[in-house]
């Protein structure tokens, strides 16, 4: 049996608090915190850049070669994870609804995972990462010995959307971003190449009722009862 890395994986849909657990995670236990959707995000703000159709396989391949994506560490834990794109940052405009379906759809994109996901486990070769994802316990890290997965009512989801689309100072209608996420869920989880879903060795966590720092608290519980000499 492979040895497992000292990772901990936090999956799940858009809304459930995988980033501020995820960030509150990292604080607590000293690791460095990884936010794979804003590497899609990033990928997918590159291809708008450049034109390009994102129905356009073909040139999308052609042209990721030439595409240098950067994560800059978050300022503190209640900050997001910083993106560069060929050196500029494009922190803001990738975190917007739009740019959140425009990841979903490019992340279905073979071409697109392959190279996110082998960017992915580099930053994990030494362990001591908190990744945030979707596939991160199934699909980029699955020899991770944390695993966990959040979820929500769609509903009680797309309040927290609009909650934070307030605190940024964006207008946002309860009802649209409804409607954006049960779309995503379907797109995420139906797509061919690592979809959305639980893996069979991680935790699942019903964050509905629940704070953030219930959800981290529960979390510290999990990894401690399972192994309180492994994590370091």
């Amino acid at each position: 049996m492979s040895e497992m890395q000292n990772i901990i994986t936090i999956d799940g849909p858009a809304g459930v608090g995988k980033s501020s657990v995820s960030r509150k995670i990292a604080a607590a236990t000293g690791f460095t915190y990884l936010d794979t959707g804003a590497m899609y995000r990033g990928v997918g703000l590159y291809i708008l850049q450049q034109g390009i159709s994102l129905d356009d396989t073909k040139t999308i391949a052609e042209k990721l070669p030439n595409l240098e994506l950067k994560l800059l560490p978050a300022a503190d834990e209640e900050s997001d994870v910083g993106v560069l794109i060929n050196g500029e940052n494009v922190t803001d405009a990738i975190r917007t609804q739009e740019m959140a379906m425009v990841a979903s759809r490019v992340s279905a994109l073979p071409v697109v995972r392959e190279m996110l996901t082998r960017i992915q486990r580099g930053y994990g070769d030494n362990g001591s990462i908190v990744a945030e994802g979707r596939d991160t316990g199934t699909v980029v890290f699955p020899r991770a010995a944390y695993k966990f997965y959040l979820d929500a009512e769609p509903e009680e989801r797309a309040k927290r959307r609009v909650l934070q689309c307030q605190a940024r100072g964006v207008e946002a209608d309860l009802q649209q971003i409804l409607t954006m996420i049960i779309e995503r869920d379907k797109n995420d989880s139906e797509r061919a190449v690592a979809p959305l879903k639980k893996a069979q060795d991680a935790v699942r966590i019903d964050t509905t009722d629940l704070t953030v720092l219930e959800v981290v608290d529960e979390i510290l519980r999990g990894i401690e009862r399972k192994e309180p000499k492994t994590l370091k």
